[in-house]
């Protein structure tokens, strides 16, 4: 077998209760590399991209790649794929941690789950052999009560477990899977777990991964370590900020979306959730799997009624529970966090879905006999944090936003479309793309829908001249370049090998396509030029485009709220900026053009011809 893979799929049929290992194809490697890849290229082939995404015939496919396992600095990435509930559309979400490394271990590449089981039930992997074990006295249990009594029952305190919280057997479309204190957070993949009753997947492997080129492996990776120890940030600040750091950056750039978006820029938080602020409740930090720098914040919340909470937010999570709601409390901001992560929920999604709550109240399309009584003002954190909890046993409120703002507003009515700020129905993430126009790109085409981790802007918004430099981060000139070349470099060196998109961002981008192809011709054996590795990319976002074509999704999807095509930013840094609709085409036209699709944004048949895609 080639090095860098365990070489083998596992299948499990919760219906018909059978467990399947299949060898793992070379081409299926050398088209796909790994990860995001690999779960793309089963969906596409595997599913109906027709089916129910809560219906048994949907899989849910988790994926690692050549890089995991392997003493490649923060590559323990698993990537999850299914069709999303949320969206309709290719659903893949990432987590990080230990259990990526440990399916490796344990024996598998690839484990995809199809059916549904009659009664609660969860996968065990031990050493290449798996079995579905009950799961009836742990169905009910919040994600760390479910970790330890899975341990517990089978006697070791080694297991690494994914799982999912009360939010996911509860079908919420905003659940998340965890494991350990990492999440696998966007798209509702923890309600498609959820819903084929399947609470967790525990592994434990010894099984020792092969490099085929141990010399060039270690030239490699001391690259990539040289250019990691050169960075500004790498070793310096993430290790210490994580990324709090962002909140004051972003509100700088006067990007950092405020009040559902209708106040970016015209307010300050930094000093109630910003950075000094942040550091005076850090207590520890999280690292994954090979990672030298550890850049998972742990939090604890200092004033009541918040006291003695402890989490984990990222800087999406200051934004979703703090900006988008106002709510200037950063020991709110941590005690909703932790109960996302409690009852397994995407923060983002769920920050976003309270504060489209808050302006419908605000703007009186809601009343507090919508919202069970409570007051859903614009920073209110304990009504915040009581909806938080309401979201994940869809109680009340809770039920109605369980399933995303699109949803919701299509069931209130009365105008709540024009303030549900989400691209196909996800959720828009930290950045008011109004002041980032390749960005601003990335989210109307990506093809999760508003995911700022599969195209990320780093031109615009780290200042990062590669492959060339931004210097008007509002104009569209050559967005649509950076755009598709962020997209595919992200599906490749991000989610296929895969890596920790914070080291490409913040080490590698100068050299991510030489270190990828450096990399997997040392572990694997192959030969990886920088040009392949950019092409397996570029075939992942088409082969993600057939899915969602063929789903239903039209050019008209390519889209944006109305707000940020409507309303210019008032104040601040990015003072100004609009996305009009005019422009926002003018881009899309060039994009569709330079990807080989049609106007309509359909893959002509020369490009899925020179993508293998036939």
């Amino acid at each position: 077998m080639l090095g860098g893979y365990a070489g083998k799929i596992l299948r499990v049929n919760l219906t018909k209760k059978t467990i399947v290992t299949e060898d793992l194809p070379e081409k299926l490697i050398r088209d796909y590399i790994g990860g995001a890849g690999f779960g793309i290229k089963f969906l596409l082939d595997e599913t109906d991209p027709n089916a129910e995404a809560l219906g048994p015939d949907n899989k849910l496919i988790f994926a690692v790649g050549p890089f995991t396992g392997v003493d490649v600095p923060c590559a323990s990435r698993v990537m999850i794929t299914a069709k999303s509930p949320l969206t309709g559309a290719v659903g893949m979400t990432t987590s990080g941690g230990y259990f990526p490394a440990e399916m490796k271990f344990a024996g598998f590449d690839i484990i995809i789950i199809e059916g549904k089981s009659e009664e609660p039930a969860f996968i065990w992997i031990n050493e290449g052999k798996a079995s579905i074990i009950s799961a009836k006295e742990i169905w009910g249990t919040s994600t760390p009560d479910c970790q330890q009594m899975i341990k517990d029952k089978l006697k070791d305190q080694n297991i690494r477990i994914a799982c999912i919280g009360q939010a996911g057997e509860n079908l919420s479309l905003m659940a998340s899977i965890i494991n350990e204190k990492h999440a696998a957070g966007r798209k509702g993949l923890g309600a498609v777990m959820g819903s084929k009753n399947l609470k967790a997947i525990a592994l434990r492997g010894t099984k020792p991964v092969h490099i085929a080129d141990n010399d060039s492996f270690k030239k490699a990776r001391m690259t990539m370590l040289e250019e990691m120890k050169a960075s500004p940030v790498m070793f310096t600040a993430f290790p210490k900020f994580g990324t709090s750091m962002s909140v004051d950056s972003k509100s700088a750039l006067g990007i950092f979306p405020l009040k559902n978006y209708a106040e970016t820029g015209e307010h300050d938080l930094t000093p109630d959730i910003g950075l000094k602020t942040s550091l005076s409740r850090n207590i520890s930090r999280e690292t994954c799997y090979k990672c030298p720098v550890g850049c998972a914040q742990v939090k604890l919340a200092k004033k009541q009624p918040f006291t003695g909470m402890v989490g984990m937010p990222e800087y999406e999570t200051y934004y979703s529970f703090g900006g988008t709601t106002m709510v200037d409390n950063i020991d709110a901001v941590i005690a909703a966090d932790r109960i996302c992560d409690d009852l397994g929920m995407d923060t983002i999604s769920v920050g976003v879905a309270i504060g489209f709550a808050m302006e419908l109240m605000e703007k009186g399309i809601l009343t507090k006999a919508d919202t069970d009584g409570i007051d859903l003002s614009f920073g209110n954190a304990e009504a915040m944090v009581e909806v938080v909890r309401k979201i994940g046993f869809r109680e009340g409120i809770g039920d109605l936003l369980a399933d995303g703002v699109k949803a919701a507003a299509q069931k209130i009515g009365g105008g709540a479309e024009k303030y549900a700020m989400h691209v196909k129905g996800l959720e828009l993430p930290a950045y008011d793309v109004r002041g980032a126009k390749a960005h601003a790109l990335n989210f109307a085409t990506s093809y999760t829908g508003a995911d700022h981790n599969r195209g990320f802007a780093v031109q615009e918004l780290v200042s990062i001249p590669i492959p060339f430099p931004v210097e008007d981060r509002f104009s569209t000139v050559r967005k649509a370049e950076l755009t598709k070349w962020n997209q595919d470099v992200r599906a490749a060196c991000c989610d296929s090998a895969p890596m920790c998109c914070f080291v490409l961002d913040a080490a590698v981008a100068g050299i991510c396509l030489e270190n990828t192809a450096n990399l997997l011709t040392s572990i694997t054996g192959l030969d990886f030029s920088p040009e392949e590795v950019y092409t397996v990319g570029e075939r992942c976002t088409n082969a993600a485009r057939l899915f969602n074509l063929r789903a239903g999704f039209k050019q008209a999807d390519d889209d944006l709220p109305v707000r940020l095509k409507t309303e210019a930013i008032k104040a601040g840094a990015s003072k100004g900026a609009i996305v009009p609709r005019e422009e926002l085409e003018g881009m899309l036209d060039e994009y569709y053009q330079l990807r080989g699709w049609t106007k309509e944004g359909i893959p002509t048949q020369e490009k899925l011809h020179e993508l293998g895609l036939d």
